[in-house]
């Protein structure tokens, strides 16, 4: 199409005037029906069986509700302007990271007793197995900075900055499997279908960039792929589609569809949108399905996009003692060091909810040369972002998060030697840390039993750290609410209490 063509010739082509025809017929059909039905069915039923509490409530006063939720936002002084989730899918080890087991070595091999294991259930990955024996980390620990806290020789890096980390020690889920573990962190519920917690963000906050997505997601390409990630992570639900997650990519489109065809120029882009946002206009007025409003702002971000993030994607005027502090994956795109690079000027760009996935933690088998190798690619850069955020001034006002869905076993599963062996899911006890704003710096919060099996001290659940997560952010977990399928859902369902513990 051409941006040569006069508009008003388009829009009074016989075509459009067909199509608003029928759109007017169907409209007015559409509101005589339903209006004069529910006014019908209420003076049956009474008005607040049908529209809800109160006798002049109506779906107007229903979308007034959802606007004036949003209003009230933030509910408190936020502490955070942003955040970064740095998520280790597959479940990290929290024996061969941070949560530091030595009474373990002269236990080595036993089997574990039933008086710590208390009944709990276990996957069928090992529930057949005839014997459950424990192992101990073959990796050392030292004490790290003033906090004196223990850190894994696996991750150099992050020891060096660990008084800035809060490190939990007692996060606790109860799904044992892998999917509906991710997706109970990302969305609160174990099943499918909720909003995503950068969703829950971008729907309340609303964003600091028009020009970029609230909500961004980068996936590393330099993580095996043990286990697989949905699109549905990091989507909307029921809320609003604008609010999903924008996956950016590695290569010449970082995002799928962005860019124009061969041979189509901006004008032409342009032209088209404006014509194409005249018949959403009409299907909207049709139809009233908020649906419309939000992929009119999606093309409408479309087209902001195809300027701002080339600029965004491009590093190649950082220094070169950037790319050193970051690792030398950093040059390569897409890789994990790459991408907390890209995180870090998304974040300066005010992006609200950066989220990256790194897959490969699933050691149930050849566990020392599989963490040790997923240490190797994520390490540096993670301790590196930390130290480039606070550098710039943008510690103080970000929120770093780094874990997994759950954690792993003292026993192996399966095979054991003296220098290789695996460990199953845990979901009872394992190992988090959040850095920068709202959060107390070095410190480790909650405590584990000598078999890092129970929690015996300050447990915090997936729902107290969802809930503490958007309390940093000025968001009240309660207030915050959605009408679906004539219930209020939440991030945190029913459940979640802040753990003002670990804030300042």
């Amino acid at each position: 199409m051409s941006h040569h063509h006069n508009d008003e010739f388009r829009l009074n082509s016989p075509e459009f005037n067909h199509l608003n025809k029928k759109l007017d017929r169907r409209r007015f059909l559409t509101k005589t029906s339903l209006g004069l039905g529910a006014l019908a069915m209420g003076s049956l039923l009474g008005a607040e069986k049908i529209f809800g509490s109160s006798p002049n409530a109506s779906p107007e006063s229903a979308a007034k509700f959802e606007e004036d939720i949003l209003k009230a936002l933030p509910h408190i002084a936020p502490k955070a302007k942003r955040v970064v989730y740095l998520f280790m899918s597959g479940g990290p080890s929290q024996f061969e990271t941070f949560d530091y087991k030595p009474k373990l070595v002269d236990l080595a091999g036993q089997n574990l007793p039933d008086s710590v294991r208390k009944g709990q259930r276990l996957t069928g990955m090992s529930a057949n197995q005839s014997a459950l024996p424990m192992v101990p980390s073959i990796y050392k620990f030292n004490q790290f900075g003033k906090s004196g806290t223990w850190v894994s020789e696996l991750m150099p890096h992050t020891a060096r900055v660990v008084d800035d980390l809060c490190i939990i020690k007692s996060i606790n889920s109860e799904a044992i499997n892998h999917d509906p573990a991710i997706t109970f962190f990302q969305t609160g519920n174990q099943l499918p279908g909720r909003p995503s917690i950068g969703s829950w963000v971008s729907y309340g906050l609303g964003s600091d960039n028009q020009n970029l997505p609230t909500f961004i997601v980068l996936v590393s390409k330099n993580g095996s792929k043990d286990q697989p990630l949905y699109a549905r992570l990091w989507g909307n639900g029921f809320l609003p589609s604008k609010h999903q997650g924008v996956q950016f990519r590695s290569g010449k489109d970082p995002v799928l569809f962005l860019n124009n065809p061969e041979g189509y120029d901006g004008a032409d882009r342009k032209a088209m949108l404006e014509y194409l946002s005249k018949l959403n206009q009409l299907q909207n007025e049709a139809y009233g399905d908020p649906e419309v409003d939000a992929r009119i702002a999606q093309y409408e971000m479309a087209y902001r996009m195809q300027t701002s993030v080339p600029e965004v994607m491009d590093t190649k005027d950082e220094p070169d003692e950037v790319f050193d502090l970051y690792g030398p994956d950093s040059r390569d795109s897409g890789t994990y060091a790459a991408n907390c690079l890209l995180a870090r000027k998304l974040l300066e760009k005010d992006v609200k909810f950066v989220q990256l996935y790194h897959q490969g933690w699933d050691n149930h088998g050849g566990l020392p040369k599989g963490i040790a190798n997923q240490c190797k690619n994520t390490d540096q850069a993670t301790a590196a972002l930390i130290i480039d955020l606070k550098r710039r001034g943008l510690l103080d006002d970000t929120l770093v998060i780094w874990g997994g869905e759950f954690g792993r076993t003292v026993y192996s599963q399966g095979k054991l030697t003296a220098d290789d062996y695996g460990r199953d899911h845990h979901p009872r006890c394992f190992t988090m840390w959040m850095a920068g704003a709202g959060v107390k710096p070095g410190i480790s919060y909650g405590e584990t039993d000598d078999f890092s099996y129970n929690i015996v001290k300050d447990p915090v659940h997936v729902h107290d750290f969802q809930a503490t997560l958007m309390h940093l952010m000025g968001v009240d977990h309660e207030r915050l609410t959605y009408k679906f399928q004539g219930r209020r859902f939440r991030l945190t369902d029913v459940h979640g209490k802040v753990v003002n513990d670990i804030l300042t």
